[in-house]
């Protein structure tokens, strides 16, 4: 009898902690909406472990400062690179030579590591050499990479959409993953706004 009762009490905890989870990720004030050319990739964004990085980001979608900015290093197998809205914006400022240098007029953040895993999916702080230099650039795995836990920041992971993640144009391994006529996130937003 008992051990039914902490099996059960144990499913009901369970339950309660796959409803909170599920929760935050569809929380629209939380919820960046990034439309590609092939649709919308919906990312559930974490202030629970990186809260300065998630408010900067936050703050540059209601800018409008990430709309048309490429997608400038792309490894296949790896990651997805974006988010320069200083030389990235393919309509305005773009320039393929230093994309990928600049940032924002905001400040750079101190580091918010985490005991979180770089997995498919997960959106991290891309950065210099110097942990407290993320300003605006940010990635998303196609895969696993267990080398780069405790070094970059976790600001989300994408609930929908990894298939238009997976589509992105590739860059040429032998650069780096620079890309030539890079692909661009068109629109970005926070689900809690109006369209």
């Amino acid at each position: 009898m008992q051990l039914r009762k902490l099996a059960s009490s144990f499913v009901v905890l369970t339950g309660l902690l796959a409803g909170s989870v599920a929760a935050f990720a569809a929380e629209p004030e939380n919820t960046m909406i990034i439309t590609l050319k092939g649709g919308d990739v919906t990312v559930a964004l974490r202030p629970d472990l990186a809260p300065k990085h998630v408010a900067q980001i936050k703050e540059l979608v209601r800018e409008g400062a990430y709309d048309n900015v490429a997608f400038h290093r792309v490894i296949d197998g790896f990651m997805a690179q974006t988010g320069d809205v200083e030389f990235g914006d393919m309509k305005d400022g773009y320039n393929a030579a230093r994309a990928g240098t600049g940032g924002s007029k905001l400040p750079d953040l101190p580091a918010e590591f985490s005991k979180e895993n770089f997995k498919r999916g997960v959106v991290g702080m891309a950065r210099s050499q110097d942990p407290n230099s993320a300003n605006s650039q940010f990635f998303i795995m196609f895969d696993t990479a267990s080398s780069l836990d405790g070094q970059y920041t976790i600001v989300g992971d994408v609930e929908k959409g990894m298939d238009l993640v997976d589509g992105i144009k590739k860059g040429d391994a032998a650069d780096n993953g620079a890309v030539s006529d890079p692909d661009r996130m068109i629109k970005v937003r926070i689900a809690a706004d109006a369209k």
